[in-house]
């Protein structure tokens, strides 16, 4: 019989050969294995049976066994029954029937049936259960066993859940790579996401679109109504982001108030156009917040890989700058890269220093555009609109420098030199004609506004009743009662006020209950496709005219050009038109011609509608049977274009414009007189979101750098073949 010690020095060895991975069940078997009925050692043998149940028990760990052919012989109880089952429901069952494959969770590791197959030790391989109802991790560990004659005979190993170790390096995970705010990725993560996107799509020439958000007017929720609130709002816009593109991996937010989308083969600027303008106007809607109403706006800058860049860094930086020009120009909107961004950004850092010194220098002028009664044509009053007749650049539109102003801090100095020199320019007119000067949200949020306008009347002697003070939607941001003192403040001293561009996003009735306007203006962008077949517009036109007169307001409907829109204005009824359909702005000479008496203006215009012409002047080519011709471009539409250059082209003749930057479009002659062509193009162009036009699709680099001189080698239509024509 084996003493105890012999035993002990067996057992110490067997211990160490196994690194002591076997535990207690290992010891037990081997124990069990050469006692010889010695008492001593039965004892032993018992005690350790105990430990081992109490070990088991405790749920600090478990052991398993497997014959040769991978079968459960013995499981511990307890952890059979967490994974549903008893240890006697789970004897015979494959061990790798007890966890789902590693490959499926991404694991980077050698999976447990090659390590079983290859007979190979292991320790705490982590395998995940396979039970439905389970989310359990395990930490497995586990030592091949063989015979005396080295036959193998199966496994023997031990278990340990690790769900919780597994949850915790997750969660470091997440927070390392999305924001713990929004749930969103964070600026790392979609930083990678668009390096590997970039690289693998230039090798496979696909396009992909990045769109760059910036929230206007976050700042204000944060100063009225706190962090808190700014934060909840941030959330509600991240799941409206959500809501329209769809892929929860393709969104981040970058900080602040800052998001990027990435948008992989999508190179469409009508899409991508369109996906913007949703995106601004979703954003635009009113949030509730902490119980309190929020109003903010958003704008967004493009850029297209591989047009506009093929490297992340260049593509986010592109897109950056499209977004400053769409801040630039207004906010909410969207703006495509190009590069003559690069020149307006530097003309626009140069249009800040000249601003500083326009008022000084007397550059900035006021002119009036008549608003006429709908029914008589008279004039009932004007719109004050600034220009500033730059000594270099000529005349340059207010939606031009007024978002230089404003973010220059330049905007109150100059609303109240409108405001002084409009109430100065009507005192002197001879009739009671009404003056309607435009307030920004940020002259509105300043608490001297009344006092500003009491010492323009005051100085001026002007009627108050015949100044009106247009203000937008945007100044019920926070809806807090600092608006409604202001409100109070304005309309104690006699003005009248009237709400502007109703209709853009942030129409909402709720404001009208207690906001004291006197008129409510209809925006043109809204009444612009009222007189399309099927359009909608009318009938909400309807509706709006329909509650202000229920609440005793007048409407103006703006941007009115033809004459079938006029014709659809006076039978919805609304009370006045201003729109160059009666006049276009005039100087304050001219006015006073007509200021004395009543000033009736027949209306003039086209017939109908058409779609927007930009008069410009821009040297283009013109491709035609392998040859490029420079032309000028005078007028531009979405559906054609006027041109000069070219002498005697025939009517029919087929060639393509290249407006650069692989902006091809197909365009074929229906006038030509002389060196003037009136063009079609076969496929219409799409709005830029500033203003501007350009073509839907652009012609890839890639194709490009392959491409040899033969036009047909762009993939391009044929030409027809004409008589010969020469340039101009």
């Amino acid at each position: 019989m084996d003493s105890p010690s012999r035993i002990d020095s067996g057992d110490r060895r067997d211990d160490e050969a196994d690194e002591g991975q076997r535990g207690f069940f290992g010891l037990i078997g081997s124990r069990i294995g050469k006692q010889r009925g010695d008492t001593a050692a039965n004892l032993h043998t018992h005690e350790a049976l105990l430990l081992l149940q109490n070990y088991e028990e405790s749920g600090q760990g478990w052991f398993w066994s497997t014959d040769a052919k991978g079968r459960l012989t013995y499981i511990t109880d307890s952890v059979a029954r967490l994974m549903g089952r008893t240890a006697g429901a789970l004897l015979g069952t494959v061990f790798t029937d007890l966890f789902l494959p590693v490959d499926s969770h991404g694991e980077r590791q050698r999976t447990l049936p090659f390590l079983l197959t290859k007979q190979s030790k292991f320790d705490k391989l982590p395998l995940r259960s396979a039970f439905e109802g389970d989310d359990r991790w395990w930490a497995i560990s586990g030592r091949p066993q063989f015979d005396g004659g080295g036959k193998f005979t199966g496994y023997r190993g031990s278990g340990a859940d690790v769900t919780a170790q597994r949850r915790s390096a997750e969660d470091a995970s997440r927070l390392a790579l999305y924001d713990s705010l929004t749930g969103l990725a964070n600026r790392f993560a979609i930083s990678k996401k668009l390096d590997t996107t970039l690289a693998a799509f230039a090798q496979q020439q696909r396009s992909c679109a990045i769109m760059l958000l910036d929230l206007d007017r976050f700042k204000q929720v944060n100063d009225t109504l706190g962090h808190p609130a700014g934060d909840a709002l941030l959330k509600q816009v991240a799941e409206r982001l959500l809501k329209i593109v769809g892929d929860k991996e393709m969104v981040s937010r970058l900080g602040g108030d800052e998001f990027q989308i990435i948008l992989p083969d999508i190179e469409d600027r009508g899409k991508l156009g369109d996906m913007a303008a949703d995106i601004i106007a979703s954003l635009s809607q009113p949030y509730s917040v902490e119980g309190s109403r929020c109003i903010i706006g958003a704008s967004v800058g493009v850029a297209i890989a591989p047009f506009d860049g093929l490297s992340s860094d260049d593509l986010v930086r592109n897109a950056d700058l499209a977004l400053y020009a769409a801040k630039g120009n207004g906010r909410g909107r969207f703006a495509f890269y190009s590069s003559d961004l690069h020149t307006a950004a530097e003309d626009r850092r140069a249009l800040e220093d000249d601003l500083r010194d326009a008022l000084v220098r007397g550059e900035m002028a006021l002119v009036y555009q008549p608003v006429v009664h709908s029914k008589s044509n008279m004039v009932s009053g004007v719109e004050a609109l600034i220009r500033w007749a730059h000594p270099e650049r000529g005349v340059i539109s207010p939606s031009v420098f007024i978002p230089i102003a404003e973010e220059a801090g330049l905007i109150w100095a100059l609303g109240e030199w409108v405001l002084r020199t409009a109430c100065e320019d009507a005192a002197n007119w001879p009739g009671d004609m009404r003056v309607a000067v435009n307030v920004s949200p940020i002259q509105f949020a300043n608490a001297d506004l009344p006092k500003v306008v009491a010492k323009a009347l005051g100085a001026t002697g002007l009627a108050p009743g015949r100044l009106e003070l247009e203000i937008t939607e945007s100044v019920f941001l926070g809806d807090t009662a600092e608006t409604a003192r202001m409100f109070k403040a304005l309309k104690a001293l006699g003005v009248r006020l009237a709400l502007d561009d109703f209709g853009t996003g942030y129409s909402s009735l709720a404001y009208l209950q207690s906001a004291p306007f006197d008129k409510i203006k209809i925006d043109q962008s809204f009444v612009r496709d009222a007189t399309i077949p099927g359009s909608r517009n009318g009938a909400i036109i309807a509706a709006i005219v329909a509650l202000a007169e229920a609440l005793e307001m007048e409407t103006t409907a703006e941007g009115i050009e033809s004459l079938d829109q006029l014709e659809l204005i006076r039978k919805l009824n609304v009370s006045h038109v201003q729109g160059y359909v009666y006049s276009r702005a005039v100087p304050q000479a001219e006015l006073l011609d007509h200021a004395e008496g009543t000033w009736t203006i027949k209306p003039a215009g086209p017939a109908r509608q058409r779609n927007d012409r930009f008069s410009l002047f821009r040297k283009v080519g013109a491709i035609h049977d392998n040859h490029r011709y420079a032309v000028v471009i005078r007028n531009l539409s979405a559906t054609g274009a006027f041109i000069e250059g070219l002498l005697d082209v025939p009517v029919g003749t087929r060639f393509v414009i290249d407006f650069g930057e692989g902006q091809l479009v197909t365009a074929i002659v229906r006038r030509s007189m002389r060196h003037q062509q009136g063009v079609e193009f076969e496929q219409t162009m799409v709005s830029d979101g500033n203003g501007g036009l350009c073509t839907r699709h652009r012609v890839s680099p890639y194709l490009i750098a392959a491409a040899t001189q033969s036009t047909a080698a762009l993939a391009l239509p044929s030409f027809t073949t004409t008589s010969d024509w020469k340039a101009a």
